[in-house]
């Protein structure tokens, strides 16, 4: 049934539904073919999804069957209640015990804009990722949107859209409409982890930095995307040093976009230079040079720039500025280039040619998602350099057969998948009192290093998707490892543990299956009573 459906959207609707109304089979198709059916519910068709989400609500689930929880500023008066009454199984009367909740407010879906209420399709699919490529039980997420209004004038416009029909409000109201969400998720579920998502960038930014070291949480645009292309550079380092010499002390690195993505990667990025190389502070930042909308960014561009911004706006320019990314590669000579701007084929022919006469193997990162937002192709980065490029981008492309040879190579792919799932399942089994930068850096070593030795000779730069479950694993037990280091853990059963392998046993035994556990509280049960 699935496959004889036309569209990616199509079977988006399709999948969704299933999910609503028989959880088991849902999960266990999932799990079963996951190569095909992630970008089915996440990137690249959640994008697609996320932009006709008004149109295709009421096909997402039966009649009265709720599919995610929304929250707007009206109701803040009552927030805790609401939050308590709410409950994801039609007809479900307790039980409801949410473990990781992944919240938004719309107003940056991926590489789209403000979509508002619109955005709710990226924490539902975040979670059913969590519960395909780690075991969460999905009886225990909690997607959440933020309807705080949008700015996106074709949505107030539109008749059909189901958020509120109001402009965004100003700052010292946002803050305190989210200080009040979080306060009363945190009274109503006291050990709740947190996952802010697709949050303007300075909003972002500011969560994070308030909340970081207050409660259970993180930030995967800014934190997972800057682990999980930390660990994919990780290996793209040592593939160029092992078969070019380029010692990673000499790498350049332009990062084409300045949001809060592209910062997280960099920041993470920088930890490892400082880490595993025994840079100091200043000379890792200086491996970076960051590229806006304006241009190169320098402390002397004349402009004022956003705060994140701020610390990698480079001194030692000369008073030279550069805006078009030709001139930039030209002046930086860059050995690895990342793209997280959304801007559609902005590593041109002319760009990729240029880094493969500096470079023998160039590494070239083209992150934006979805597909429609990419800087290039893995095919059109392939021709490019003359099949040099090492390659990783953060949504899926096809493999490239050399016409000359008829070799396939198949691209890396940059996805917040291999990081998030097992952050998150360490996170929930050790529960820790807060999420530290070394638990995420432990989490972006664990994922590079969980590659097998075939994996590694194909010169692969990710793990296979097929074995997503071990690799979480992986990443689950490195993250309970470092909360024990740090004395954040508190589940005695995690600190009682002694060896890694121990770790990695009770974190496999603690993953849920689609194959087990089939009480009467699922949603297809419990849909079924309903309407017998």
């Amino acid at each position: 049934m699935l496959r004889s459906k036309k569209t990616s959207l199509d079977k988006y609707i399709f999948l969704a539904h299933l999910r609503n109304t028989n959880t088991h089979l849902f999960y266990k198709l999932t799990c079963d073919e996951l190569e095909e059916i992630a970008p089915l519910i996440y990137t690249p068709t959640v994008g697609e999804a996320c932009l006709n989400y008004s149109n295709i609500y009421p096909f997402l689930a039966p009649p009265g069957s709720s599919d995610g929880l929304y929250l707007t500023l009206n109701d803040l008066p009552n927030i805790e209640e609401i939050i308590r009454n709410y409950r994801p199984i039609t007809g479900q009367s307790g039980g409801f015990s949410p473990e990781i909740a992944v919240i938004s407010d719309g107003s940056r879906i991926l590489g789209l804009g403000d979509l508002g209420v619109n955005g709710m399709g990226i924490p539902i699919g975040k979670l059913q990722l969590y519960v395909a490529g780690a075991g969460i039980d999905p009886r225990k997420t909690l997607p959440i949107l933020l309807d705080l209004g949008t700015n996106n004038k074709k949505y107030l416009e539109d008749p059909l859209y189901v958020g509120l029909k109001q402009t965004r409000p100003d700052e010292d109201t946002f803050y305190s409409a989210v200080d009040k969400v979080l306060a009363g998720l945190h009274t109503v579920y006291p050990d709740l982890l947190i996952q802010f998502e697709d949050w303007s960038s300075e909003h972002a930014f500011g969560l994070l930095n308030k909340y970081k070291n207050k409660i259970l949480t993180f930030n995967d645009d800014i934190q997972g995307t800057g682990a999980v292309i930390l660990s994919g550079l990780m290996n793209a380092i040592r593939k160029v040093e092992s078969e070019s010499k380029v010692a990673p002390k000499d790498h350049r690195i332009v990062f084409y976009g300045a949001g809060s993505a592209a910062v997280g990667v960099a920041t993470q990025i920088q930890e490892y230079f400082q880490t595993e190389y025994n840079m100091t502070e200043d000379e890792a930042k200086k491996v970076f040079w960051l590229v806006d909308s304006k241009g190169m960014i320098t402390q002397d561009r004349g402009d004022k720039l956003a705060n994140h911004k701020v610390y990698y706006a480079r001194d030692d320019n000369n008073g030279k500025q550069f805006k078009e990314l030709t001139d930039i590669v030209d002046y930086v000579k860059p050995t690895v280039l990342i793209g997280l701007s959304s801007s559609t084929g902005a590593f041109n022919s002319k760009v990729l040619s240029r880094l493969a006469e500096l470079n023998k193997q160039p590494i070239v990162f083209p992150l934006s998602n979805p597909a429609s937002q990419a800087e290039c192709t893995f095919e059109q980065a392939m021709e490019s350099t003359n099949n040099s490029v090492v390659f990783a981008s953060g949504t899926a492309f096809p493999p490239y057969t050399d016409p000359k040879t008829g070799e396939i190579h198949v691209p890396g792919q940059g996805n917040n998948m291999y990081i998030f799932p097992g952050l998150g399942l360490g996170a929930v089994l050790a529960h820790p009192k807060l999420i530290s930068n070394s638990m995420i850096y432990s989490a972006a070593k664990a994922l590079a290093n969980s590659l097998t030795p075939e994996e590694r000779g194909q010169g692969w730069l990710y793990p296979s998707l097929k074995r997503i479950r071990a690799v979480s694993a992986d990443v689950a037990a490195a993250v309970c490892e470092t909360a024990c280091q740090e004395n954040l853990a508190r589940s005695q059963i995690i600190t009682n543990l002694k060896t890694h392998d121990e770790i990695v046993k009770h974190v496999t035994a603690n993953m849920w299956s689609p194959t087990q556990d089939t009480a009467a509280d699922t949603r297809q049960d419990v849909y079924q009573e309903a309407n017998s």
